[in-house]
């Protein structure tokens, strides 16, 4: 089978916390040609459980996210099954024993790709959904002088408490099953999975997607519960346990002042954002309310709330549920694109 993606060897990466992952592998997409100035480029990471196809919603002729225009890069987060992971990566590091990851590795080695890969020392914007929001935040804090433009769509620059507490049901949820075996499992805990389904559905849209029957009337299902189970349940089974408990605690960790260089001083990290930035978050996004986007902004020096009207909770964000919703990013992150 010919893989659509490409993988980039990234040999032996010491972690944050402190393991070595030997042999790493960044798996990646582009589109698009990078120039000869090299300057038309766009970082694009993914989400929590996603991969580089679904974020494919947003690029296209014509949209903000032009292949004709722009050589834009989705580089797939470590532990999402692509990258190195649980379930692809060989013993003793495999299963439960993958190493904890955190957003600062993530945005490392994509820096890794960008650079020695492609010999790019300029990007034009880097942008993102919810998990690619905070890897957005990384970049900026990161490499403040590497890019012109960020926009980081419902996330956060660091995971709230709030955020933390929703995450530990979904975890405690999916390590219920008797066949979990601490991670260990021979057969699919399927029940945990459809378990942490319904615990992320109660939080994936808002009240008021949920108040106006969005479910039924938008999206077409029959009820309630051909929601929950068909497009819930359905998300989380195609997927691994061990990978989705990386990614959490990817998530759970996340803080952009959280390492050598700003010591975990969440503000002077927020400062040192240089790049012109929308930060946007979902009106009704019950992971990453507005407030959270408001202090941020406050302490960003270049920094606009573009906040998207929308009742689709944190799915106004992606992975293109709602066309309005994927529309108003769209016009968004053109204006950015043409400051």
């Amino acid at each position: 089978m010919t893989l659509d993606y490409d993988i980039y060897d990234l040999g032996d990466v010491r972690l944050q916390r402190g393991a070595t992952l030997r042999g790493c592998k960044l798996a990646y997409k582009t589109f698009g040609r990078l120039n000869a100035a090299k300057d038309n480029v766009i970082v694009y990471p993914t989400w929590y459980s996603g991969q580089h196809y679904d974020n494919e919603w947003l690029v296209g002729a014509g949209r903000a996210l032009d292949p004709n225009r722009y050589f834009i890069i989705i580089p797939n987060m470590l532990g999402n099954g692509l990258s190195s992971s649980p379930s692809n990566t060989p013993e003793p590091y495999n299963g439960p024993r993958f190493p904890h990851v955190t957003a600062y590795d993530n945005v490392r080695v994509q820096h890794r790709l960008v650079t020695e890969k492609f010999g790019i020392e300029h990007i034009r914007l880097v942008t993102g959904w919810s998990m690619g929001a905070l890897q957005t935040f990384h970049w900026g804090a990161l490499y403040p002088d590497m890019m012109d433009l960020i926009a980081p769509f419902c996330g956060s620059a660091k995971c709230s408490r709030h955020n933390f507490v929703f995450l530990e049901g979904v975890k405690a949820a999916l390590t219920a099953d008797a066949v979990w075996k601490e991670g260990w499992y021979t057969e699919k805990p399927a029940r945990g999975l459809r378990a942490a389904a319904r615990v992320y559905a109660g939080w994936g849209f808002s009240q008021a997607f949920y108040r106006e029957k969005l479910d039924l009337e938008a999206l077409g299902y029959s009820s309630l519960e051909d929601f929950l189970v068909a497009f819930w349940e359905g998300f989380f089974l195609p997927k691994d346990p061990n990978n989705l408990l990386t990614m959490l605690w990817t998530w759970q960790n996340g803080d952009i002042s959280d390492n050598e260089i700003y010591d975990g001083d969440f503000k002077a990290a927020l400062g040192a954002i240089k790049a012109k930035a929308y930060v946007m978050p979902g009106q009704t996004d019950l992971y990453f309310p507005p407030e959270d986007s408001r202090f941020e902004v406050e302490h960003m020096p270049n920094a606009e709330f573009v906040p998207v009207p929308s009742i689709w909770g944190h799915f106004a964000g992606g992975p293109g549920t709602n066309p309005v919703d994927v529309d108003f990013i769209d016009v968004k992150l053109k204006d950015l694109l043409a400051k």
